[in-house]
């Protein structure tokens, strides 16, 4: 049931899901979607074993293995947030070079129950970095800067963050 302030969701065209289908609560899948993330020349990330997060109006968020990040270009940051859903996450800066992106990845080392698959992985933000694919398509941070999901061709919105969407 959509409510009197939530827009109308767009149309799904065939391969695409809808994120006014993705559940709330959220909940956490596996993906063998195939996850790089560059930058400076550097292969930060590269899997098919992360898992994602989906939640209604929220593209998804992609978590990824320490096994499978250049760990060495990370910091731990002393920031960290709460989520109603998975707990207190800590926070990463990725230094490359002289280039220090500040909490440009987040990280659950005690999830919720729901979402014990994520812990230790970490989710990173697509903004600060040169390149961030999935399946070899490069793709777009979720709108608004806060959140950190990321847009393919595969979702259709619109999607939280957007302006007005702060009561979604």
């Amino acid at each position: 049931m959509r409510l009197p302030h939530q827009p109308a969701p767009d149309p799904v065209q065939p391969g695409q899901e809808s994120v006014w289908d993705y559940p709330r609560p959220p909940l956490v899948e596996p993906t063998a979607r195939h996850i790089r993330i560059l930058h400076r020349g550097i292969l930060l990330a590269d899997t098919r074993a992360a898992w994602r997060t989906l939640e209604t109006s929220h593209p998804p968020t992609y978590y990824i293995p320490q096994t499978d990040i250049a760990m060495a270009q990370l910091v731990p940051n002393a920031g960290g947030s709460i989520c109603e859903w998975k707990g207190l996450a800590r926070y990463w800066d990725v230094v490359i070079g002289d280039e220090r992106l500040v909490g440009a990845g987040w990280s659950y080392a005690a999830p919720s129950p729901a979402f014990a698959p994520i812990r230790d992985h970490i989710a990173f933000y697509a903004a600060p970095f040169e390149s961030v694919t999935i399946d070899g398509e490069q793709v777009k941070p979720q709108p608004g800067g806060f959140y950190g999901g990321w847009v393919t061709s595969r979702e259709a919105g619109p999607f939280k963050g957007n302006p007005g969407s702060l009561f979604w």
